[in-house]
């Protein structure tokens, strides 16, 4: 049925359990998993014609906390995957939206489900924080299995 699934996550306790989900059934499919984690670009705040929006994405202490995070995470679920006896290929994006390296790792890696986990949120704080999932849901071409 699928052959390799792509589990997104940020590392949250709600997130954890879309990994835990797509890796079952990676396992259950004999299929290959991609785990990818993305950091998105730093919002400064201060977007002007002086740069000072690259403040933050060129400090090194930045880059450096965000990339072991980014660790963090991947071994976590790298050590799920030990687990459930499948090995993982893992993947950091950075400076990229949520969704929109979840689409394009999904067809780079030809990937043909994706996993990931969903607040859920609906009205106003959708309007606010925005939804990863409906936006990975609107351009992407292949299923996505959302875990709530």
């Amino acid at each position: 049925m699928y052959r390799h699934i792509l589990i997104a996550t940020d590392g949250s306790e709600l997130a954890g359990k879309g990994v835990e989900h797509g890796l079952a059934l990676a396992t259950r499919l004999q299929a290959r998993a991609t785990v990818l984690t993305v950091s998105e670009p730093i919002n400064t705040g201060f977007d002007d014609g002086l740069g000072w929006s690259a403040v933050g994405t060129s400090l090194p202490e930045f880059q450096a906390a965000r990339e072991e995070a980014a660790r963090r995470v991947l071994d976590g679920a790298a050590a799920q995957a030990t687990r459930h006896g499948i090995k993982v290929q893992c993947l950091h994006v950075a400076d990229r939206y949520a969704a929109e390296a979840i689409v394009e790792t999904t067809e780079r890696q030809g990937c043909d489900l994706i996993v990931m986990a969903s607040h859920g949120r609906r009205a106003l704080g959708r309007l606010l924080l925005g939804s990863q999932t409906s936006e990975v849901l609107a351009r992407c071409g292949v299923p996505l299995l959302v875990i709530r």
